[in-house]
């Protein structure tokens, strides 16, 4: 919602402004398709040049992003310490039950809980690889931790792709528009014997380029692109959280404590209260009961 929003200012800010100066919309509804059509049709193609299948399907994806916000909420972060909590005590209580869990996430009863967390397949097999890992004695935490934030950060490099690709479009916008301003320029050249009447509303359409190139850059496709890095980023944490409460799992800490180093570095704005997280604790208990 707040997206769409601030496209609204954007857009009545700008133009409202305008007019309220004494401006006239026509020069700039006349020239508006063929600047358009120049300046957008040169910067899709560019993108599409730059960037490979994977990268533009992935971010036509995720300008979604812009507008829905962070996948995971406050109740999602506080599924997935239940979730490795009631994991880590299997795993301390009975090693060989845990491997079916691990094995077969998708017909597990623990995960099966937790359906959003199931259907993202990177968080389920940081967890399960990891617990995998632990139970073949591979349980140095040093050497854990590091293998998980280098997972991790090839992940998050991977999924800021697209905020890339849309900066290098908003970078490049404005020396389109003045492509499209130059056009119109030359236009205005071979019209050099008009009076000055035309060739004024000739120059101003010309004008029209340079306007749409930085307006379109820095009023929507840049503020994109930095919306979608944020998006990811923030989505990032989810998969930290889990790296933390494994860690502190192979720390041979109770799992009462694994969760709450997760509670701890979990982001403040998702971040439960320590009595919360208790009754989701309790809760969790009574029904594996």
């Amino acid at each position: 919602m707040i997206g769409l929003i601030g496209i609204v200012v954007v857009f009545a800010t700008v133009f409202g402004g305008y007019l309220l100066a004494g401006g006239k919309m026509g020069i700039i509804l006349k020239a508006l398709p063929f600047e358009m059509l120049m300046i957008l049709g040169a910067a899709v193609g560019a993108f599409a040049i730059a960037n490979d299948k994977s990268t533009v399907k992935a971010t036509i994806k995720d300008l979604g992003k812009v507008f829905k916000g962070p996948k995971w909420n406050a109740d999602d972060y506080r599924d997935l310490l239940c979730l490795l909590f009631e994991l880590i005590r299997v795993a301390r209580t009975n090693p060989v039950a845990l491997e079916g869990h691990i094995e077969a996430p998708e017909t597990s009863a623990i995960f099966g809980k937790y359906p959003k967390i199931l259907g993202d397949r990177e968080a389920i097999a940081l967890i399960c690889d990891t617990l995998r890992s632990a139970s073949m004695n591979y349980d140095d935490p040093h050497q854990v931790e590091e293998i998980l934030e280098k997972r991790i950060e090839a992940t998050l490099h991977h999924k800021l792709h697209s905020s890339h690709a849309l900066q290098t479009v908003a970078d490049g916008l404005p020396a389109l528009g003045i492509v499209a301003a130059v056009l119109g320029v030359i236009k205005t050249m071979a019209s050099i014997d008009q009076p000055p009447e035309v060739l004024g509303k000739l120059i101003g359409g010309a004008l029209v380029g340079t306007f749409l190139g930085v307006f379109l850059a820095y009023g929507f496709v840049g503020p994109f692109s930095n919306k979608v890095r944020v998006v990811v980023e923030d989505d990032a944490h989810f998969h930290q959280l889990i790296r933390e409460v494994l860690i502190a799992n192979l720390y041979a800490h109770a799992p009462n404590i694994c969760v709450e180093v997760g509670r701890q570095n979990m982001p403040s704005h998702y971040r439960p209260s320590f009595a919360e997280m208790e009754d989701a604790l309790k809760a969790t208990k009574q029904d594996a009961a």
